[in-house]
This record gives structure tokens, C-alpha cells and sequence, in this order.
């Protein structure tokens, strides 16, 4: 009997991961990537700011899928067979070291996405895997023999199993489609949010460290039969030149990536800037109105806020240069509390996260077995990746996604006629 084949499409991280572990583990396996574009590894090489940010230091499984929108529920059983620490391991022992950061995302001690490329790459050339870069497929055909027959523009390719590890493109969701499979319509996630306020217009780059957001998304319909619940993060909020970005608004537009869809990008965002309640600021502006009752309320800022935004927030209710702390009413003091702890602003649109693109939607979960990632529908397919209609937040999660379902579809095609 020949070697069996396994043809992995894509050739992106959760590609170039299963197909190394495939072939480590079963050498007997042919393996062959084939890659539509002229370049490899696309995703790894620009995350994190071309840093590439491997892995979260979440070493939990319950703890690790609470990071994911969609599959939290399926990832569970994965995340506890292959998880951060076996990540850390599996490239510990290529010689690549990684470093945990203050906020748990995990780099290469190079600080260079260029050491994960190289490590995938030699990795697979080590286990003789091929590589066909420009291969674009036009179609897969699951023949009476139960083999795939892949045909690109450049020719074709006869494989036993298919890993599919396309990400979000169409081609991938077309593929699996065309061999039964239901597709969750793909929407963006992990987005900033376009918003034209006077309140932030021109205060690009200040930044709140602990701010609290809580979103509704509007609704075409007036009178909607189910009424979004308010979708709220706390976090790092920055203001940028077309609205607001950060970890806690990435997260928003996560979790809240079909309802945003749903609305065209249109909701009411509330801010709490400081995570504060708005008694006890209003308690520190009236001291500081009891303290210093000649001094000008702009000399100072209210701490933890940036000076320039305290300086609106004082334009905003009405308090000039000639102003002194003596002059500020109870009211204008509630008035600048409420500001500081309950912004509305309306959200006008999304921007892109170009770095971390990530699609929410993908195949269908429930047709997909998670102990083995191979398709319900055809056992000799598999799937890996964002491909899925699995995503994470930022942080490191959609990459362990990546590893994860590639190990264990490489687990599983390793125990087949070796």
C-alpha cells in the first residue's frame, strides 16, 4: 500500500501547524500545502505590529474559552488536550522562546514575527513537507473512491484527506460548502468604532486605562421583537482620529459582531472614562471645589483623567478661563460627574483593525466534530482555524485557535492506516 495523502489548503499558521504535526506524527503521511497567493504565513508575520503574538498566558481551558464570542462551548474538550503551555513548549523545544507582557499576550523574545515564520518553514522542510505557493484552487471534488481531487489553476492534486485552513477566505467557505457544509454568514469582528463627538474631535492619542463601556445596537426595526441586551467591557479605551480604538472597544465589537452587522454599525456607546462611580467623583470635584475655592478649575486635572480631556470636559459644561472654583454650582458639578461617568455617544460606523482581522461566521460548528476536527458530513475532512465559525478577542486567542484545531486534526490523521 502507498503512502496516503494529506493536502492541506492554506498556508497560514493553522495551515503550516497541522501540517507539520501531521507529518511529525506520522511519517508515512505525504504532505502537501497549497497556498493561493505568492506568500506564505501572511497573518504571522504582520501580528502584534510584526512582533507576531503567539499565544495568551491563560492556561486554563475554562478561563481560556470564556476569550471566544464563538465556540466557546466547543473549544473546551481541544483547549484541554493543547493549550498555551503546550504552544510554549512545542516551540521551546525549536529552540523559539516566548515572553509573557503585563497584559498576558505572549511574544518571541526577538520581538520579530520573522522567528516564527522561520521556525514553521524550517519545521516543514525538515519533515519534507511540499509547499505550492500561487495555488490557486478553482474546485475540490470528493470522488467515488473517497479521495479529493483538488484542481488548481496551475493543475491538479489527488489526496486521501483534506485539511482545510483557509481562514476567512471565500475560496475556503466555498470549498466547504461544495462538500456539504452550512456557512455562517462571515461578519467582521475585532473593529474600532467611527464617531464624530466634540466631546473627543481632535484629542487623537489620549488614552483612558480603565474605562467602562456598555453598548446597544440600534435596530432597523423600530419596535423590535427582542431587544438587544447592552454589551459591556472594561479596559484600555484610546481616542483616535475616527473615533475611539482599545482592547475594551475591540472586545465590544466582538462579542457584539452580528448585532453590529445587524445595525449597519450604528449604536449608542456610554463611557464611564475612569471606572469610578459618579458619586465619588462628584464627592472629588466638590472637595476640590471646597480646597481651593480661588484657584481656577483649569489648572488641574481630576486625576486619573489627561489634562487636554479634563479641559473639554470643562469647555463642555460651560467653564472658562475666568472661572474659579467658587463659581461652580452644584448643578455644573453634577453636570461635569455625569460627563465623566456616563458619556452617550452614537457610534456611526466601523473601522478596520487591519493587523488582526478577524471574521465572526464560518462552517457550521454542529457539523463538526471537535475531538478529531474532522467534518461530520465527510469523516476524511477536516478543518482548522478561523475557517470555523470560531473567533477570539485580541490578545494572542484567534492564533491559539490556530495551533489548537491543527494539532488535534494532526492528532487524529496521525492514528489513520500508518
Amino acid at each position: 500500500m502507498g503512502r496516503k495523502k494529506l493536502i492541506v489548503i492554506g498556508g497560514g499558521a493553522a495551515g503550516f501547524f497541522g501540517a507539520i504535526n501531521a507529518a511529525e506524527k506520522n511519517p508515512n503521511l505525504d504532505v502537501t500545502i497549497l497556498e493561493g497567493s505568492r506568500r506564505l504565513l501572511t497573518k504571522v508575520k504582520i501580528s502584534g505590529g510584526g512582533r507576531c503574538n503567539v499565544t495568551h498566558s491563560c492556561f486554563n481551558p475554562r478561563d481560556l474559552v470564556k476569550n471566544y464570542p464563538r465556540g466557546e462551548k466547543e473549544l473546551l474538550g481541544p483547549f484541554s488536550r493543547f493549550q498555551p503551555e503546550d504552544t510554549i513548549a512545542w516551540y521551546e523545544s525549536r529552540g523559539v522562546k516566548l515572553k509573557t507582557e503585563q497584559d498576558g499576550r505572549m511574544f518571541p523574545t526577538t520581538d520579530n514575527s520573522d522567528t516564527i515564520v522561520k521556525c514553521l518553514l524550517s519545521a516543514a522542510q525538515k519533515n519534507d513537507i511540499q509547499i505550492k505557493k500561487g495555488m490557486l484552487v478553482k474546485s475540490v471534488v470528493f470522488k467515488d473512491n473517497h479521495q479529493f481531487l483538488v484542481q488548481t489553476r496551475d493543475g491538479e492534486f489527488i489526496g486521501d484527506y483534506l485539511l482545510l485552513a483557509t481562514g476567512s477566505s471565500p475560496i475556503g467557505y466555498a470549498i466547504a460548502k461544495k462538500l456539504g457544509h452550512e456557512i455562517i454568514e462571515p461578519v467582521p469582528s475585532l473593529f474600532t468604532f467611527q464617531i464624530k463627538s466634540p466631546l473627543i474631535d481632535e484629542l487623537m492619542g489620549l488614552s483612558f486605562p480603565e474605562a467602562e463601556l456598555s453598548m446597544v445596537p440600534h435596530h432597523a426595526d423600530p419596535q423590535p421583537k427582542k431587544k438587544f441586551k447592552p454589551f459591556s467591557f472594561k479596559g484600555p479605551v484610546l481616542i483616535t482620529h475616527w473615533g475611539l480604538s482599545g482592547p475594551a472597544v475591540l472586545k465590544l465589537s466582538a462579542w457584539g459582531a452580528r448585532e453590529l452587522a445587524a445595525s449597519n454599525y450604528k449604536a449608542s456607546l456610554t463611557i464611564n472614562w475612569v471606572n469610578i462611580s459618579n458619586k465619588i467623583i462628584f464627592e472629588k470635584i466638590l472637595e476640590r471645589k471646597n480646597n481651593l475655592p480661588k484657584q481656577s478649575p483649569r489648572t488641574r486635572t481630576l486625576d486619573p483623567l489627561p489634562k487636554r480631556f479634563w479641559l473639554r470636559l470643562l469647555d463642555v459644561v460651560g467653564v472658562d478661563e475666568s472661572s474659579c472654583w467658587s463659581d461652580m454650582s452644584h448643578q455644573k458639578i453634577q453636570d461635569l460627574s455625569n460627563l465623566i461617568t456616563h458619556t452617550n455617544l452614537d457610534i456611526q460606523g466601523k473601522g478596520e483593525f487591519k493587523e488582526e482581522f478577524v471574521t465572526c461566521g464560518g462552517v457550521n460548528l454542529k457539523e463538526v466534530d471537535f475531538r478529531s476536527m474532522a467534518s461530520k458530513i465527510n469523516p476524511n475532512l477536516y478543518f482548522a482555524g478561523e475557517i470555523l465559525n470560531t473567533d477570539g478577542i485580541t490578545g494572542g486567542f484567534n492564533f491559539q485557535n490556530a495551533w489548537t484545531t491543527s494539532y488535534i486534526a494532526a492528532v487524529h490523521l496521525s492514528t489513520l492506516q500508518k
